[in-house]
């Protein structure tokens, strides 16, 4: 039986990555700093070695953007190396590449150190979820005025889909960087606001806020956007009828 380990299987994507593994037959362990017995702060690796033992594949979900990704990585890596670990599976987000911004530099500078690991590698870039737009959107309405960010747009998708493709990559060969996937539809903010609100039975004004600086003007280009591969189906709309049933 394939032994693989998730990291941040706690989390938003890697419970669900978790539990699609498990329903495919495999056996898997989930790494988190409170998931015992894999309880692991990847910052300072204490434990990592137990838990990576006689695993075939991890699959990197854990991240924080309050830093420390890149030390968690090499941590991760090297006691990967040092147990055998044959596949190395990292989700990272699309435009990491092209916005400036801190958390995407973070982001992509993990993906080098995966590219450099010497261990089998896929990754798969994806837009951000739904759950993310929700809570940035439900932040903002706790004022009166909504302030959205003047001129940009995003392309949600459904974190259960990117689950079912990340299972699949684990369970397969080492296969670089995939396709990136991004959620059906590129909507603006307003647009995104709007169906939240009516969604949820609020009432908030909108006011498109312009912004400054290199992440800004990248974000507003449609830097962190990928319409030709809009393959996700679950529109916003879905979630949030879902999320707000009646």
């Amino acid at each position: 039986m394939t032994t693989i380990l998730v990291t941040g299987g706690t989390g938003t994507l890697g419970r669900l990555v978790a539990e699609r593994l498990r329903a495919d037959g495999a056996e898997v362990r989930v790494l988190s700093r409170h998931a015992r017995p894999y309880a692991v702060d990847l910052r300072e690796g204490s434990g990592l070695a137990s838990a990576v033992a006689g695993v075939d594949t991890v699959v990197h979900c854990a991240s924080s953007p309050r830093g420390g990704d890149e030390q968690a990585a090499r941590n991760l890596i090297a006691a990967a190396r040092e147990a055998g670990v044959r596949h190395l599976v990292y989700i990272s987000i699309v435009g990491v590449d092209r916005v400036p911004f801190p958390y995407y530099r973070a982001k992509l500078a993990v993906e080098r150190l995966v590219e450099g690991s010497g261990i089998g590698w896929t990754l798969l870039r994806t837009t951000q979820f739904h759950d993310l737009v929700l809570r940035v959107l439900q932040a903002s309405a706790k004022l009166p005025v909504m302030l959205l960010p003047a001129g940009v747009a995003d392309q949600p998708i459904e974190v259960a889909e990117v689950a079912e493709r990340l299972a699949g990559l684990a369970v397969g060969a080492p296969a670089g960087r995939v396709a990136d996937m991004g959620g059906p539809e590129v909507r603006t903010f307003p647009e995104l606001a709007r169906a939240f609100l009516r969604a949820s039975d609020r009432h908030r004004r909108l006011l498109n806020v312009p912004l400054a600086g290199s992440a800004y003007r990248a974000f507003r280009a449609g830097g962190h956007l990928t319409p030709e591969r809009a393959v996700g189906t679950v529109t916003f709309e879905r979630f949030l009828a879902e999320r707000f049933p009646g």
